[in-house]
């Protein structure tokens, strides 16, 4: 039996490598896609394979289309199609709203936004063509819900992404795809012990962050067929971050 094939974008750091090494532990064949850090990725292919699956590095600036257009080239042309799709590269730059200057909406907007919806409509006109059922998932954020100082650009792009996920889920389903989004909240990716974030870790109902590992595993389960009656909805991640009205209420 062949291998499901997975292009996972921004798969060079943080969660996304994590979900690309996960998802190749599960028997993915897998694209890596990087924009800055060739190297890395190179790594977490080298990585994947040890499980014996195919992986390959793969350039593109998801701000830009016609990087976009050049990566499906290459990832149709390793793999002849994609059955799981997983949008996670994004940059989540901090500024003020009073500070925030044209360049810096139009950089994040186009990453976070425009990328998610391209590379997904270019992934999802292929299923569609090869008769695949393929899955799409999204990776947001729990700031879809939950509002921190200098997000005034970040947040309102993870709402446009989980928006967009039950708008094209509805279109989608027509033709057998799937779409879900997957939002996490402080997510440990290796910051430094004394990194002052992580001090927001004891004032969560769970008193911790995520792992990258259990994003990952979830990204998993929404991609496999026990999932397979899941669309147009978002699994968030976030220890009940965005539980409590009033932080300061203090009941347990």
């Amino acid at each position: 039996m062949e291998n499901k094939r997975a292009l996972i974008t921004g798969a060079a750091k943080g969660i996304g490598r994590q979900i690309a090494i996960s998802m190749a532990k599960a028997g993915y064949d897998i694209a890596v896609n990087y924009r800055s850090d060739e190297k890395a990725a190179m790594e977490v292919c080298r990585i994947a394979q040890e499980s014996g699956v195919e992986a390959f590095p793969v350039y593109a600036d998801m701000a830009v289309l016609a990087d976009i257009r050049a990566m499906y080239d290459q990832v149709f042309e390793r793999f002849g199609a994609v059955d799981v799709l997983v949008n996670n590269a994004g940059i989540s730059s901090e500024v003020y709203f009073l500070d925030a200057t044209e360049e810096m909406f139009d950089h994040m907007t186009a990453v976070d936004w425009k990328g998610v919806y391209f590379s997904s409509q270019i992934a999802a006109k292929r299923m569609i063509e090869q008769q695949i059922h393929g899955v799409i998932i999204n990776i947001a954020s729990n700031q879809v819900d939950g509002c921190w100082p200098r997000a005034t650009i970040y947040g309102p792009t993870k709402a446009a992404v989980a928006k967009f996920t039950k708008n094209a889920a509805m279109e989608l389903s027509l033709k057998g795809i799937r779409m879900v989004a997957v939002a996490p909240g402080y997510t440990d990716v290796g910051w430094e012990p004394g990194d002052i974030r992580l001090e927001a870790a004891a004032r969560l109902p769970l008193k911790r962050f995520a792992t990258t590992e259990e994003i990952a595993q979830a990204v998993i389960y929404l991609a496999s067929d026990a999932a397979d009656y899941i669309t147009g909805t978002m699994l968030t991640i976030d220890g009940g971050a965005t539980l409590p009205v009033v932080a300061a209420n203090d009941f347990v």
